[in-house]
């Protein structure tokens, strides 16, 4: 019989205003100085700024790192590891989306483990607890801040290596839709898709469990109330916040039933093309979804009635079609691309890509076990 494992950070913090008491937190923990792991972007703004103000109050020292790119690499990884070291830091503090996050979780495992973080692509590879980390949200999308999930870009393959490790689950996971009002609205649309693959996914697993499930269906609820609203008005904070809730559920959700052929997909355009992750998988996903309509089809009526579609006397089929076409319109109407032309992905590159698809450690919970022939097809499908 099949036993299953829950991960998730011991302390979230959520809701309007939640971020004042993160230094109470850190203070109460004991930790001393953090490496904070961020993007120049979020410095400049000045969200960076509003952490630091909290630390000083607290009296919480800090040294910044902000070279993470949005596809965060082997180097950048390497470079923040020596500002920790040399700096004594005892612990992390992530500000950004899934960049920072992962990129935070990838310095951190190298620090307590050792090596180099190529070492720790797949599931498991770490024998210690990364340093501890802080991720502070600003985008309702990675779900990084919640799970056990590093995404690193190694250049010199041009590959997005998947390391899955409950050793990179972050210590405190901070969500406050207040810091979120600063997205612009194609960060918004990619990130909010992103949280709709990771719950569909989750939901279309071989490892879904009655939990996940229930994390998943919420998630794709909220994300289909509220994702337009945000793209359209990023001062909603109704809206931002009901999406923060949404992208934190579908990252509980995955954290625990794993991912699939989307995202397994989406790593190869990210790391061959320097692509924006949540696109990919906003373009690839009613794609992956008619694959595997076939082999589950009774799910989506699940998934269907979540997005608010009426399938009263529909058959299984049909309903899947209805996710399918509502996702693409969806997609439409906040101003997601149509097709991977459009993103500059070319065909003669798709043997690679679908051959390092099938390497990558998300598709082993697809509901269906593909041959590269069937990951080239969807790849031209979704063109």
């Amino acid at each position: 019989m099949k036993t299953y494992r829950f991960y998730m950070p011991p302390i979230s913090l959520m809701g309007r205003g939640c971020l004042k008491d993160v230094g109470e937190e850190i203070k109460a923990l004991g930790y001393k100085k953090a490496l904070i792991v961020t993007d120049k972007t979020l410095v400049k703004i000045g969200l960076v700024k509003k952490v630091t103000d909290i630390l000083d109050d607290a009296n919480i020292s800090y040294v910044i790192f902000d070279e993470t790119k949005p596809n965060p690499t082997v180097k950048n990884v390497e470079d923040g590891l020596k500002m920790l070291k040399g700096n004594n830091c005892d612990f992390i503090i992530s500000i950004g989306g899934g960049s920072p996050h992962d990129c935070a979780k990838g310095i951190g495992l190298v620090a307590t483990n050792g090596g180099s973080i190529k070492d720790y692509e797949g599931v498991n590879k770490a024998c210690k607890p990364m340093l501890p980390l802080v991720a502070i949200n600003t985008t309702a999308g990675t779900g990084s801040e919640v799970t056990r999930f590093a995404i690193i870009t190694d250049e010199d393959r041009h590959v997005k290596m998947a390391i899955v490790d409950w050793h990179v689950t972050p210590l405190i996971a901070v969500n406050d839709p207040e810091l979120m009002i600063e997205m612009p609205k194609s960060l918004t649309a990619a990130t909010g898709m992103d949280a709709l693959t990771h719950a569909i996914e989750a939901y279309l697993s071989t490892d879904a469990t009655p939990v996940t499930d229930a994390s998943a269906l919420m998630a794709i609820e909220l994300i289909f109330k509220y994702l337009k609203k945000a793209v359209e008005n990023g001062n909603d904070i109704e809206a931002r916040e009901k999406m923060a809730y949404a992208e934190y559920l579908a990252g509980v959700a995955f954290n625990n039933a794993g991912l699939g052929y989307v995202h397994a997909m989406a790593h190869q355009l990210g790391g061959f093309y320097d692509l924006p992750h949540g696109v990919c998988n906003a373009v690839l996903l009613p794609h992956v979804l008619a694959y595997n309509l076939k082999v589950v089809p009774h799910r989506f009526i699940d998934i269907a009635k979540a997005m608010g579609i009426d399938v009263q006397g529909v058959s299984t089929e049909k309903a899947g079609e209805m996710v399918i076409e509502s996702i693409k319109a969806l997609s439409k109407e906040i101003g997601i691309p149509s097709g991977l032309k459009e993103l500059g992905v070319k065909e003669e590159d798709i043997r690679t890509l679908a051959e390092n698809a099938l390497k990558d450690a998300c598709g082993l919970t697809n509901p269906k076990q593909a041959t590269v022939e069937e990951i080239i097809e969807i790849y031209k499908s979704a063109f």
